[in-house]
């Protein structure tokens, strides 16, 4: 790509600051400084992300999202979008991040500092910080092994775990950040191109040039107010490190810029259309694939469906009905999840366990063979099967994740996520109550595997299920164990399960369904 200046291109649109009301009066921008230091303030390379969305005129953006478009495989259609930002100490790339975010108008982007990934320092490196003479604006201040990790996961779809470095202590702290995958990454930093391997992940780059002076006076406001520390130490700091660090290493980085931000300029829309349209065609066609996939094919092996004993085809019937009262709709709904647990149970490995009986004698038994079963349920209709869970399964931990569906695109994105700790190393029982492309319950399970559960240790349970979804969830995720109480042949052209159940969660809590309602629940979690 060649180098683009943005004042040339028509597919930018510019705001331009003039002198009169520009960062060009510096002295306005200096903070008030006493004869005495300011108080150190605890701060980390994460707290201008938090919390992780950004509100627009036309939306709420997720910066700590991940991307909801997986294809009939179970994989992500396509890498993220990987923008990244470089330029001087406080030359603004933040603030053109946030606005290149607001012009893309995409629900998902994950916002990746630089500052996340300074190397811890030594001892006597520490005392060197203290006295402002350690240079944190040379490449080798940065942990670019680690960096170039985390990115490639994120742009796989991934889920990572980010540090939180303090620049107060200069060193991480013991909590880090899960952050995941989203359609766009954009990466920001003083060394942004300054690694081959970090610069082949990044998909578009883009350099801010922002006058030397403007970002001397930024870099006073942030570290005074900020970091607690005084004039003559940040001055020292930026006429020994920062601004022969510039010239030496961030400078000469410009040319590698697809687009540079010139001076005295902000990015104010950025419409690039080849960024926007790489984009959008993560979106659209997800449910329409898994639609038209694996049709007439048998029913996987991976399947199981609870016995139709007269029992629980009377439960389907009285259910099924849409004359039926909510609170009998209530009851017996509890009652087919309480066997459809029972049955679920009966998959987890179990190993020999001999007891002794009241009477002195050895019973030759089994117990579970696994470390715990952890419960995850796909709100809001899913949490209704917690109890039933609950009630069979003493302390069994619960986790859960929120799933609606975009009313533009008809597509799932993931909105809310809980799980429990350590979830890796257990057993996990999926539940949503009625499953009919797959798309909603793809989503889950891809976050579980995500978070390194093991796919053969995952079970979907369901109390109805399309065919479709089946041939979907298997198709895309050969090892999960898919089980339910029964399976409908169809799903219409607004892929509700035919004959189906209706709008479960709206039966269930007694709220009213949307004329353009899914079988597969996207509404808000009752709590």
């Amino acid at each position: 790509m060649d180098l683009i200046i943005v004042e040339l291109t028509a597919s930018f649109i510019l705001l331009w600051f003039p002198s009169g009301c520009s960062e060009d009066s510096l002295d306005r921008l200096l903070p008030p400084v006493s004869t005495g230091l300011s108080p150190r303030k605890r701060t980390t390379s994460q707290c201008k992300s938090e919390p992780p969305l950004l509100r627009t005129s036309k939306r709420t953006i997720y910066t700590a999202g991940r991307p909801p478009w997986y294809n009939e495989h179970g994989t992500q259609s396509k890498e993220a979008f990987v923008i990244g930002l470089c330029g001087g100490s406080a030359s603004g790339k933040t603030t053109v991040a946030r606005k290149i975010i607001e012009a893309l108008d995409v629900p998902w982007v994950v916002l990746l500092s630089m500052d996340s990934f300074y190397k811890v320092l030594t001892p006597e490196q520490q005392a060197l910080a203290a006295s402002n003479d350690y240079n944190f604006d040379h490449p080798d201040a940065f942990d670019f092994g680690l960096l170039v990790h985390i990115l490639r996961k994120l742009k796989q779809g991934k889920s990572v775990k980010i540090p939180v470095y303090d620049f107060t202590t200069h060193g991480r702290q013991k909590e880090w950040k899960t952050v995941y995958g989203a359609s766009v990454i954009i990466f920001e930093g003083i060394m942004s191109f300054a690694d081959k391997e970090l610069l082949k992940l990044l998909d578009m780059k883009i350099f801010v040039d922002t006058d030397s002076d403007i970002r001397l006076v930024r870099r006073l406001r942030r570290d005074i107010t900020e970091r607690g520390r005084d004039i003559e130490g940040v001055i020292k700091q930026y006429n020994k490190f920062v601004k022969p660090a510039f010239e030496q290493y961030i400078e000469p980085t410009m040319r590698l810029a697809d687009i540079v931000v010139p001076r005295g300029l902000y990015v104010f829309v950025c419409g690039s259309q080849f960024v926007h349209s790489d984009i959008l065609d993560y979106c659209y066609g997800y449910r329409a694939a898994l639609a038209s996939a694996h049709q007439a094919q048998p029913l996987p092996q991976t399947l199981s469906v609870l016995e139709s004993t007269p029992q629980v085809r009377g439960m389907h019937t009285i259910i099924r009905n849409k004359e039926t009262s909510r609170d009998e709709f209530i009851f017996y709904s509890k009652r087919l999840m309480r066997l459809l647990i029972e049955h679920a149970l009966s998959f987890l490995p179990s190993q020999p366990h001999v007891v002794q009986t009241p009477q002195g004698q050895d019973y030759e038994g089994r117990t579970f063979h696994g470390k715990r079963i952890t419960g995850v349920s796909i709100l809001r209709a899913g949490e209704t099967m917690e109890p039933a869970l609950r009630a069979v399964c003493k302390d069994v931990r619960i986790g859960k994740i929120l799933i609606q569906t975009n009313q533009d695109t008809g597509e799932p994105e993931l909105h809310y996520l809980r799980l429990p700790k350590d979830i890796s190393e257990d057993y996990v029982i999926l539940m949503d109550c009625t499953v009919s492309t797959g798309a909603a319950a793809m989503m889950a399970v891809r976050v579980l595997l995500d978070h390194d559960v093991q796919e053969d240790k995952i079970l979907l349970l369901s109390l109805l299920m399309a065919e479709m979804g089946v041939h979907s969830v298997a198709y895309a995720f050969p090892q999960v164990k898919i089980i339910t109480t029964a399976v409908d042949k169809k799903v219409n052209d607004v892929f509700h399960i035919i004959p189906g159940i209706g709008n479960f969660g709206d039966r269930y809590f007694g709220t009213d369904a949307p004329q353009d309602w899914s079988d597969e629940e996207t509404d808000e979690p009752s709590y």
